[in-house]
């Protein structure tokens, strides 16, 4: 049950940390440990990192529907 729900919430989040974890080859877990420790230890600054990575990948995520349109799009 906690394991959909974390696989739910990933895929329709921002998924800003699975896919650095991805990228790096470091755990998920770790990565989201830390910018929630950043966040306490430097009042909210990594917040702003987090989102304007969301903000990439979502951007990333829009141009490729755009190149590849589907037979639905027409």
């Amino acid at each position: 049950m906690m394991q959909k729900f974390k696989l739910v919430l990933e895929k329709h989040a921002f998924g800003v940390c699975t896919r650095l974890g991805h990228v790096m080859g470091i755990s998920t877990c770790s990565i989201r440990l830390f910018f929630i420790y950043a966040s306490f230890l430097t009042f909210g600054s990594p917040i702003i990192v987090y989102l304007s990575l969301a903000f990439l990948l979502n951007m990333r995520k829009h141009l490729r529907r755009n190149n590849h349109p589907t037979v639905w799009n027409f």
